[in-house]
């Protein structure tokens, strides 16, 4: 996933402030690499990426909503709270504090400095490996036919 940036080091020292590990050896002044979990996140000039993607640049306004959030899942509701935290001292403008959701979960909401809207939450039905994996439920429906057929 590569996100466009209005200046890389900025925002590579944004979320390098959130924890994340930034690869030296795959950056370059241009480019960040960060590996998450099994998702590796690239940040890119934003009109540097709309030319490779040969559109136009959109103006930066922040937060610029793209009809699009970033998710990132946490194991608990006080995880979530930290990373809030950690995100509004690093910058980050608060969109939505964190709080209880109507289906169960609990969440808060951030815009980054180039206005990339990540939603950081805790969803209880959501099982989280060791390194932050989501493995989804599997469908029922599906996993009575797959077994049927056995």
């Amino acid at each position: 996933m590569t996100l466009g940036v209005d200046d890389v080091d900025r925002a590579s020292r944004f979320y390098e402030s959130l924890g994340w590990r930034r690869s030296l050896e795959a950056s370059q002044p241009s480019i960040s690499f960060f590996q998450l979990n099994t998702l590796a996140i690239a940040l890119f000039g934003r009109a540097d990426l709309a030319r490779d993607a040969g559109v136009d640049a959109a103006p930066s306004r922040l937060p610029a909503f793209t009809s699009i959030t970033l998710a990132q899942n946490h194991g608990s509701k006080a995880a979530v709270d930290a990373v809030m935290a950690q995100a509004r001292a690093a910058g980050a403008r608060v969109l939505k504090a964190p709080c209880d959701t109507d289906w169960g979960g609990y969440h808060g909401v951030f815009a980054d400095p180039d206005g990339h809207v990540w939603e950081i939450c805790h969803n209880p039905y959501f099982a989280l490996a060791v390194d932050g994996s989501i493995t989804l439920p599997p469908d029922r429906k599906s996993t009575r036919l797959n077994s049927s057929h056995t």
